[in-house]
């Protein structure tokens, strides 16, 4: 499916949260669960500065979904994101039954502009979400968001 003006609309506020993450010297990465009416249930980005390298807003999401939605609430939502999720929050948004996943910039993306910039490889590989839980549906890049998000990126994590 591609990537709807009202998709955009929530990307737009992930790259938000990103910026919010990285004016506060965290890692740029914010993501938002949406019902099936279009009402945004939870929002967050990355807290991971402290050292707990899991507190990614995409597990956040997982931990509060499964607390308070019901397996079809879980089913029918989605998980707006600026960066694609790393293999533990799609492993977290496919144990709990999270729907839909729509991403601003890739895993992909962000694995090519940090060897470009020289940084220093994650601890963990960069898969795609399919990869980790193939039953997910994925929609992303969104081409608009990715300059945006790029710099954002570069200036957080380019030596």
């Amino acid at each position: 499916m591609p990537i709807s003006d009202e998709d955009l609309q929530y990307l737009r506020r992930c790259v938000g949260l990103a910026r919010t993450a990285h004016q506060g010297g965290d890692e740029p990465f914010g993501s938002i669960l949406v019902d099936e009416s279009g009402t945004v249930l939870f929002e967050d980005h990355n807290r991971v500065q402290g050292g707990d390298a899991t507190q990614h807003p995409e597990f956040a999401i997982a931990r509060w979904a499964v607390e308070r939605l019901t397996p079809q609430q879980r089913a029918g939502a989605v998980v707006y994101t600026s960066g694609e999720h790393c293999p533990m929050c799609s492993a977290a948004h496919a144990w709990v039954g999270l729907g839909r996943i729509v991403y601003a910039t890739s895993s992909e993306q962000l694995s090519r502009w940090c060897t470009e910039w020289g940084t220093p490889p994650a601890p963990v590989a960069a898969l795609p979400v399919t990869t980790i839980a193939p039953g997910i549906r994925c929609d992303g890049p969104a081409p608009e968001l990715e300059d945006e998000m790029r710099a954002l990126y570069e200036a957080t994590f380019r030596p």
